[in-house]
């Protein structure tokens, strides 16, 4: 009996060190020699209409599919009061969703673009922030099934809503198992684009039951940049990996649910107007005071300090749009490994995206994007990865935890460290906790505040507050 025993916990111990060795995790092996990069301007469309870009967001048909909307509706008025606010457009649905026609005629719901791009911050959504509150832990390709069935009894197997639902339920089928992350928090964007292009012929977007390429099974996430940084970047994603036309780039997500080519072009053509709206987003004001004298000796210690990467902020405007190795960075290199790895790069660049016009390419690089700051006070947690809470600890790594929890509901925040309040905590354990030992989301790097004196990161904390 105690032979047994042991043998099981054996068995058991084994079981969870193989787990967490992680075997199929991306790798690139490189020595880069290069230590930043400025990444040059492509021209954009300038014709669109702001005002018809923002309509379009919230109600456009960019996603292709969704679930019927009266199958829906009755469970809508719930998930607005859970969720607080409802889609200015769409008054029964939350501000993540919205109600659209498809080309077949079938009123459906489907999330839009603040699914990842919006959060509640106190009594208010803030548009074109990063949803802090993603949870991709859960394997949701059950619940389609079911979902399926429901719209099988209610409309019959041969009606118009069956056939929409079947083929947005299709990559959702494909997808839902990829995307599912072992970190909440962090946003699965990449992933969702492999898994679902990997079901693309790659020149008329065509479903194609055979896989194109081959993914990983080890997802990483990463922290969602905010909308209103688009009008200043050369290049989209935390590697710079998007290049070209931005509406392309912008407009992947509608690879979920439309047909074809034909429909894609469709939504390209909208997402000039949206692509207008973001050019005039901008970062919300911080909303409590700041002590203006204290800011502006922040402002010298920054410019001196972090501008050549950061760029400057005020009356006159700079963005150095530079890319930085992995080597001087020192952040988690996983996700750049990743970005480098992918199959889903070759794919892109010989398919519809990058060979009709407007182009767009992928191009990654061995590095991260350093980011404009402007609204940074909104947009915790810090690095590719959300991995540190505040900035307090994101310029004195010391202080980093190596386990948080924070409030995923809505945002506590902290007017001191400026960003989330959290908990330290002694281990992974609870639903809400951010674990940095997993591979992907170390928090790790970015170690150019440490140099600073407690006073001289006050005074930079302070600054930032108000750009």
């Amino acid at each position: 009996m105690m032979k047994q025993k042991w043998l099981v916990a054996g068995v058991l111990f084994f079981s969870i060190w193989a787990c967490k060795t992680y075997s199929d995790l991306p790798t690139f092996n490189a020595q880069t020699v290069w230590k930043t990069e400025r990444i040059a301007a492509f021209p954009q469309r300038e014709d669109g209409d702001p005002d018809k870009g923002f309509e379009y967001v919230v109600s456009g048909e960019y996603v292709g599919g969704g679930i019927p909307y009266d199958l829906f509706r009755s469970r809508g008025k719930k998930l607005v009061k859970k969720i607080g606010v409802s889609n200015p457009e769409n008054g029964d649905v939350p501000y993540l969703m919205s109600v659209f026609t498809t080309t077949s005629g079938v009123e459906v719901v489907s999330g839009n673009c603040f699914t990842c791009h919006a959060a509640p911050m106190g009594d208010s959504v803030y548009l074109g922030i990063g949803n802090f509150a993603s949870d991709y832990r859960a394997d949701l390709s059950g619940f389609f099934g079911v979902m399926d069935k429901v719209v099988g009894i209610k409309y019959g197997k041969d009606s118009k809503e069956q056939k929409t639902f079947d083929d947005f339920n299709r990559y959702l089928q494909s997808i839902s198992p990829a995307i599912a992350t072992n970190q909440i928090g962090p946003n699965p964007a990449a992933r969702l684009a492999e898994a679902c292009m990997q079901h693309r012929d790659e020149n008329d977007l065509n479903y194609a039951p055979d896989h194109q390429y081959e993914t990983g099974t080890y997802n990483i996430g990463c922290d969602v940049p905010p909308l209103w940084h688009v009008k200043k970047k050369n290049a989209l994603y935390y590697t710079a990996v998007g290049k070209g036309d931005f509406t392309k780039l912008l407009m992947q997500a509608s690879v979920l649910g439309i047909s074809d080519s034909t429909e894609a072009r469709v939504v390209q053509e909208n997402f000039v107007d949206v692509l207008a709206w973001l050019q005039e987003l901008e970062p919300p004001v911080y909303p409590y005071e700041i002590d203006t004298r204290l800011a502006k000796k922040g402002q010298a210690i920054f410019e001196e300090n972090c501008s050549g990467c950061h760029g400057t902020y005020g009356e006159t405007e700079t963005y150095p749009n530079k890319v930085v190795s992995v080597d001087v960075i020192k952040t988690d290199s996983l996700y750049a490994a990743y970005a480098m790895s992918s199959p889903i790069t070759q794919w892109y660049n010989e398919s519809w995206f990058a060979t009709s016009e407007p182009k767009s390419s992928l191009s990654p690089h061995f590095g991260y994007i350093a980011p404009p700051l402007d609204g940074i006070w909104a947009t915790a947690p810090y690095l590719h990865n959300g991995s540190v809470p505040t900035l307090e600890t994101l310029l004195n790594s010391e202080s980093r935890p190596k386990y948080w929890k924070r409030n995923i509901e809505n945002y506590d925040f902290d007017e001191t460290e400026v960003g989330h309040q959290y908990k330290s905590k002694d281990s992974a354990f609870g639903k809400e906790t951010y674990d940095t030992t997993l591979p992907g989301y170390s928090n790790v790097g970015h170690y150019f505040g440490d140099k600073l004196s407690n006073k001289e990161r006050r005074a930079v904390i302070e600054y930032l507050k108000g750009i």
